[in-house]
């Protein structure tokens, strides 16, 4: 797409995966967040999963443990 203002193509911003997949009906196959922002600071979260309670910590080591 040319702007019309100058000989340049304006540059558009590339579809983010969630927007690319409501525009086709598809559910994300997977997703991406930090783990700074899971945690909020904290150093453990409670995940509900389908009624079952999961704790995400961050060890001494800077390490991720899911346990049931």
């Amino acid at each position: 797409m040319l702007d019309s203002r100058s000989a340049r193509p304006t540059e558009r911003p590339l579809p983010t995966p969630a927007a690319r997949d409501a525009a086709t009906g598809r559910r994300p196959s997977s997703a991406r967040i930090d783990s700074s922002r899971l945690l909020e600071g904290g150093r453990e979260l409670v995940i509900d999963h389908a009624g079952v309670e999961y704790r995400l910590r961050l060890t001494r080591n800077d390490k991720l443990i899911l346990t049931k």
